[in-house]
């Protein structure tokens, strides 16, 4: 929002005082809500497909086309649903300017604003399926070249967390909220995801 502001010089003379830029960072919302959300649902998704699989077989390969898998599939998943969404908000946005512009009282001009500054399906779906992908991609190359089955989970953990606190620090600051909540939240979630899945796999694999 800008601010243009006129003052009154001793003389009587106005004097524009140069405006100053103010942010409306809730303009920010729709791709950041996007990008960061699909980011940490296709770190922690992936890692926890992968630590389940991890948890029955030792097999690299078996990890590794697990996680593929996952990445294939949750940035297709991302990006439909985040399209379908955002395409419904887009129509509820639209018929109720058009139900504004109906009931203007009568000689008021249209304003012919229609669609714009309303969210792009195509564009919010974009950006969930490559920040999905992103995210996915972490643990895949963290924990693909390594054979040790331990080893191997431990850096896939490990690099699961380096990559949550990354998402977490860059959307609050992009969203100018507290850092350290932040990716407090986000890592302590990515952690009981991957212990859910561990464990209950690990379980399963016991019983079966």
């Amino acid at each position: 929002m800008a601010l243009d502001r006129t003052t009154l010089s001793t003389d009587g003379i106005e004097s524009q005082v140069p405006h100053v830029e103010e942010h409306d960072y809730s303009q920010r919302a729709q791709w950041l809500r996007a990008a960061v959300l699909g980011a940490n649902d296709g770190l922690v998704s992936t890692a926890s497909l992968m630590m389940g699989v991890g948890a029955v077989k030792g097999d690299a390969k078996a990890m590794i086309v697990s996680g593929f898998a996952g990445l294939v599939a949750g940035a297709c998943s991302m990006a439909i649903g985040e399209f379908v969404s955002v395409y419904s908000q887009l129509d509820i946005e639209v018929a109720q300017r058009k139900r504004e512009q109906q009931t203007k009282v009568e000689g008021e001009s249209s304003d012919g604003t229609g669609g714009e500054g309303l969210p792009s399906p195509l564009q919010a779906a974009a950006a969930s399926a490559l920040a999905f992908s992103l995210g996915a991609v972490v643990p895949l190359l963290a924990a693909g070249f390594i054979s040790s089955y331990r080893v191997r989970l431990g850096v896939a953990a490990a690099a699961t967390s380096a990559g949550l606190v990354v998402f977490g620090c860059v959307g609050a600051a992009l969203g100018r909220a507290p850092v350290g909540r932040s990716c407090f939240r986000v890592v302590a979630g990515g952690w009981l995801a991957m212990a859910v899945t561990y464990g209950f796999m690990r379980l399963f694999g016991s019983t079966v």
